[in-house]
């Protein structure tokens, strides 16, 4: 069931964003070569304590995990998509890591994502596929106006990734956020424009583009059950953002 939210209770989960945004920009800003992503996920749970918020991810178990989630983030690093357990393996210059947040702040949540090379030279390659699935998250989140449909939402952010030949995975997506970090409705990566349900004002979605420079087939990393790799060893990328259908066109809840 979708839940139309009150401009009381988008409050509360802007204040979740903020919390959220605070995390990713700090993780981002000390992603740097020797560090490691473990010690990233410490810094996001030390800003979780200090903020009073409680953390989205941390012992989280969706129907297709066999164990809680361990961290407080998760970060997947080159050809990791999502998922990804914080290791003890230092960051190298050149990797790709997107770093993925949620936070609880008064029994509401919000949820965003964001992706970048470490370092000071990423290749042309990684720069190309970073810019186009952000520019997909910006304009799946322009097309979230009242009296739009979802596949509105969905055709803007397809249509950025095979302008760019990119792999976009199949069956995953954004989904709704509130009480819970997951809810309806799902927010595909593809779709076809004027189909699907009709947006309206307290509609609060995460919306997620999540690009790779190869093909769509992914798998599950045995040893840990979460992280999701690409099956060819492509890179990935991931940008998501929380966002309200207001009167007043999209409003993004997870920006700083």
């Amino acid at each position: 069931m979708v839940e139309l939210k009150s401009a009381g209770e988008i409050e509360y989960m802007r204040e979740a964003g903020r919390v959220v945004a605070r995390c990713l920009a700090a993780t981002r800003e000390q992603a740097k070569p020797g560090v490691t992503p473990k010690e990233l996920d410490d810094l996001a749970a030390s800003i979780m304590v200090e903020e009073g918020a409680k953390p989205a991810f941390l012992n989280y178990v969706p129907s297709f995990a066999s164990t809680p989630y361990p961290g407080v983030t998760c970060i997947s690093v080159n050809d990791a998509i999502v998922h990804g357990i914080p290791s003890a393996v230092p960051l190298a210059e050149g990797d790709l890591v997107s770093i993925d947040c949620g936070a609880f702040v008064q029994g509401w949540c919000a949820d965003a994502a964001v992706s970048f090379t470490v370092g000071e030279r990423p290749s042309e390659q990684d720069r190309i596929l970073l810019d186009a699935t952000e520019r997909a998250l910006h304009a799946g989140i322009a097309a979230a106006v009242p009296g739009a449909r979802m596949g509105d939402v969905s055709a803007a952010i397809g249509a950025i990734g095979r302008a760019g030949g990119f792999g976009l995975l199949a069956g995953y997506g954004g989904h709704g956020v509130g009480r819970k970090m997951h809810e309806d409705p799902h927010v595909p990566n593809e779709g076809k424009a004027g189909r699907g349900m009709k947006l309206k004002p307290g509609l609060v979605i995460a919306i997620e583009p999540m690009f790779n420079l190869g093909g769509r087939d992914t798998s599950t990393l045995d040893s840990d059950g979460w992280t999701i790799r690409t099956v060819d060893g492509t890179r990935a990328a991931h940008f998501e953002h929380t966002i309200a259908v207001t009167a007043d066109g999209p409003r993004i809840l997870t920006a700083l």
